[in-house]
């Protein structure tokens, strides 16, 4: 399934789509695949001053605990609370319902530094043949 087209990812596979000057952040399809079923977030509260790749939260599997990065630097404006009661919401919509959080970026022009959804896409087939 290709990444959609309408936002930016990281290397991390955290996604943002910026709509004026928010970012939603979410994690790929990818990774909430080679996570398995998700039991739990911890994510910032609103007001958290973030930047650009630093760690934005956790997200914990059946398998593992991992680290969210944020891809873009700003300030935490909203949580969805809906993932942090329904972590398995990620799992069954990563890029709609599954979303984490909504960030006023700090500055725009770091987006034009991340990776295209081709691009991204491209990562995960090298990913996948090794």
């Amino acid at each position: 399934m290709p990444s959609p087209s309408d936002r930016r990812y990281t290397k991390e596979h955290e996604w943002v789509r910026v709509e004026d000057d928010l970012g939603t952040v979410g994690i790929t399809d990818y990774a909430q695949d080679q996570l398995g079923d998700l039991v739990y977030l911890d994510l910032p509260s609103s007001g958290t001053q973030v930047k650009q790749l630093d760690k934005l939260g956790e997200i914990e599997s059946v398998k593992a605990v991992s680290d969210l990065y944020s891809p873009v630097s700003g300030e935490l404006v909203e949580v969805n609370q809906e993932v942090v009661d329904r972590p398995e919401l990620v799992n069954q919509s990563p890029y709609g319902q599954g979303w984490l959080v909504r960030l006023r970026l700090a500055d725009p022009a770091e987006v034009d530094g991340l990776l295209t959804a081709e691009q991204y896409d491209e990562l995960i087939a090298q990913a996948q043949e090794t």
